[in-house]
């Protein structure tokens, strides 16, 4: 069982690496065997991941919306490594309770900004869109590879805005429009894909992900574990195996999926 979980040999490239989650996927690919790329936008950040993670990883920037920069790092990857095997498209805007910098009214939809709706559409859909196109293409040509692109529990049901709200009634947020209306996106876009690319071999899965724990305010963890049958926030390493398992052959037969891992949260 272990082979063919394993990922000996294969060059895997994880977008918004430099986040919370994209560190866990870089380790998980990496442990398993991979060569990982990590990729960001934000270049300081990026280079610290050599000293700050447990497994080798190699940083460039990336800016997921920008051609010339995905054509420069698409050169890069195969004048080092001569091909990419795996892509994890994880990098997007999200209004998360721990980076709150907003005042409620603003983040209301009668208030939402119209900006800040096209920068979430631009980094969620189009980027995992070009990103796609520019490092899957290379995957379609020989027949081989897995993107997994990284939805979200809110591109399957709509935000539950009653936990965003204090034990004193107070609410702090309200989550956006932007971030499920592209999540639900991604997850359509993984279908789309993965019947065009199915003839080449490239299967294009999406993974949904619940809440992660993250130093957030006391009454919210509650509010969310409260809601979750398992009773918990995830734990960032709590998506390992689905990373790995989606990545390698042990999930050979399977594409245009949506493997959700979010303690149950949606099934209520």
């Amino acid at each position: 069982m272990s082979n063919i979980f394993s990922l000996e040999g294969k060059i895997a490239l994880v977008t918004g690496a430099s986040g919370l989650l994209g560190k866990q996927h870089c380790i998980a690919l990496a442990e398993a065997g991979a060569t990982v790329i990590a990729a960001d936008i934000h270049g300081d950040k990026i280079h610290l991941l050599t000293d700050e993670l447990p497994v080798k990883v190699t940083p460039m920037r990336l800016d997921i919306t920008d051609t010339a920069s995905l054509s420069s790092v698409r050169e890069r990857i195969m004048g080092t490594f001569g091909t990419i095997d795996i892509l994890i498209n994880n990098a997007a805007v999200n209004d998360m309770v721990e980076n709150n910098d907003k005042d409620v009214q603003s983040s209301s939809f009668e208030h939402y900004p119209l900006y800040l709706w096209k920068k979430v559409m631009d980094v969620n859909v189009t980027g995992v869109f070009l990103t796609c196109q520019y490092f899957g293409a290379i995957m379609a040509k020989k027949n081989y590879g897995s993107i997994i692109n990284i939805a979200s529990t809110y591109g399957i049901v709509a935000p539950d805005q009653s936990i965003y709200v204090n034990s004193n009634g107070e609410r702090f947020m309200w989550k956006s429009p932007s971030y499920p209306t592209t999540k639900g996106a991604v997850i359509q876009f993984t279908k789309y894909l993965a019947a065009y690319w199915g003839k080449n071999n490239v299967r294009v899965n999406a993974l949904s992900p619940g809440g992660v724990e993250n130093n957030q305010e006391a009454d919210f963890i509650s509010n969310y574990s409260n809601k979750t049958p398992l009773g918990r926030m995830s734990h960032n390493n709590d998506y390992h195996g689905a990373i790995v398992f989606l990545a390698s052959d042990a999930s050979s037969y399977m594409t245009g999926a949506n493997l959700v891992v979010d303690g149950g949260w949606t099934i209520i």
